[in-house]
C-alpha cells in the first residue's frame, strides 16, 4: 500500500482501522477526540491515517450532524469596491480570525446585483451555512429579510433600519461625523461641503445627519453632493461637481477615506492646495488615509474589531446562548493629520 492513495481510490475509515489493527469504532473515537481510547491505540490510528492518506469526509459528517461548521459573510458592495476598500478587508479579517479560533469556515458572498441577491437568498435557505454575518445591509434588503424569516444565527455589521430582533455591531456614525465636522469648522472654514454616500443604509444617513448637526445654521444643502458608493471614483466625481457648483468651497467632509482621497486628487488637478485653500477630512482611518498626500484627518473606526464582535455574536448563538439584540457600539476617535 502506498503512503498516499490516488484520488480515485480514496482511503476510508476501514482502511485506517485495518492498518492500525483496531476497530472502526476506535478510529471514529480518535477522529472525534473522544475519551476511552488508549494512547497506544490513538498513536496507531494517527500513524495509519498518515500511511493511507485518509482525509475526513466532512460533507458526510455535516449531513449526519446537520451542521456545516461554516458561517456566511454577505457583503452588499460591488466587486470593485470589495477589493478597493481596506475597511471591508479589515472587517473580513476580524470575522475570519474569530471563526478560525472556533474551527469554523468563512464563506464570502458578495452582492453585486439583484440576481446575486436572489442567488444568495436561495443559498442561505439551503442550509449550507450555520450562520451569517451581513455587512452594508440596505433598507428593504431581501437578504436580511430571508435571514430574519429563517431564524438562523445572524449578526449585522451596521444596523439595517427596517430589521429588528437580530444582533448588530456598529459605531455611532452620527456623533463621529458631527465631531470631525466640528473640528474642521474650528479651523476657520466657512463654506464646508460634503460628499455623502450610502444614504440607503444607516452609516450614510447618520454621517449626513452628523454633518448637518455640526454646521447648524451654516448648513447649505447646495454644498452636499450625494453618491451611492463609498468609492474613490465617487469622491472624484462628487468633488468635480461640488467645485462647479461652489468654487469658493473651503472645507470638505467626505463620507469615507477612499472618497476623500478622490477629493484631494481633484483639488490638486484644479490647482487648489490642501489644506491651504481647502481642508479635507474623511472617515474610517483606513490605508487610504495614510497613502493620501497630505495624509488625511479622519475618524478611526475599529473595523477588525467590528468583524470579530459580529462573528463572536453568531458563534454565541450557535452555542445556544442568549445575545443582546439592542446592538453593540464600539468607540471611534478623531485622528488629525495634515489634510485639514
Amino acid at each position: 500500500m502506498t503512503a498516499r492513495r490516488a484520488a480515485s481510490a480514496r482511503a476510508t475509515i476501514n482502511d485506517v482501522a485495518a492498518v492500525a489493527g483496531v476497530s472502526r469504532g476506535t478510529v471514529s473515537r480518535v477522529l472525534n477526540a473522544e475519551a476511552y481510547v488508549s494512547e497506544a491505540a490513538r498513536s496507531a490510528v494517527i500513524d495509519a491515517i498518515s500511511k493511507v492518506g485518509y482525509v475526513r469526509n466532512n460533507a458526510a459528517r455535516n449531513l449526519a450532524t446537520r451542521q456545516s461548521h461554516a458561517v456566511g459573510l454577505v457583503v452588499h458592495e460591488p466587486h470593485s469596491l470589495f477589493l478597493e476598500d481596506p475597511n471591508i478587508g479589515s472587517i473580513l479579517l476580524g470575522i475570519n480570525s474569530a471563526l478560525s479560533d472556533a474551527d469554523y469556515q468563512l464563506v464570502s458572498l458578495v452582492i453585486d446585483s439583484d440576481r446575486d441577491s436572489h442567488r444568495v437568498a436561495e443559498y442561505l435557505s439551503g442550509g449550507f451555512v450555520d450562520g451569517v454575518i451581513i455587512v452594508s445591509a440596505r433598507a428593504h434588503d431581501p437578504i436580511a429579510k430571508v435571514v430574519a424569516e429563517l431564524g438562523i444565527a445572524a449578526a449585522f455589521v451596521g444596523h439595517p433600519v427596517d430589521i429588528e430582533g437580530i444582533p448588530y455591531v456598529g459605531i455611532d456614525n452620527f456623533s463621529a461625523a458631527k465631531a470631525i465636522t466640528t473640528r474642521l469648522k474650528e479651523t476657520g472654514r466657512r463654506r464646508i461641503g460634503m460628499i455623502a454616500a450610502g444614504l440607503d443604509r444607516d452609516s450614510g444617513q447618520d454621517r449626513m445627519a452628523g454633518f448637518r448637526a455640526a454646521l447648524g445654521d451654516s448648513f447649505d444643502a447646495e454644498l452636499v453632493i450625494t453618491t451611492p458608493l463609498y468609492a474613490h471614483a465617487s469622491g472624484v466625481d462628487g468633488m468635480r461637481l461640488l467645485l462647479d457648483r461652489a468654487p469658493d468651497v473651503d472645507g470638505v467632509f467626505a463620507a469615507s477615506d477612499a472618497m476623500a482621497a478622490g477629493v484631494i486628487d481633484v483639488l490638486r488637478e484644479a490647482g487648489r492646495s490642501v489644506p491651504g485653500d481647502v481642508g479635507v477630512v474623511g472617515f474610517d482611518d483606513s490605508a487610504w488615509a495614510t497613502r493620501a498626500q497630505p495624509p488625511l484627518s479622519t475618524v478611526h473606526q475599529p473595523a477588525g474589531q467590528l468583524g470579530r464582535r459580529a462573528a463572536e455574536s453568531v458563534l454565541a448563538q450557535l452555542r445556544g446562548e442568549t445575545v443582546d439584540t439592542d446592538g453593540t457600539f464600539l468607540e471611534t476617535a478623531i485622528v488629525w493629520r495634515d489634510s485639514a
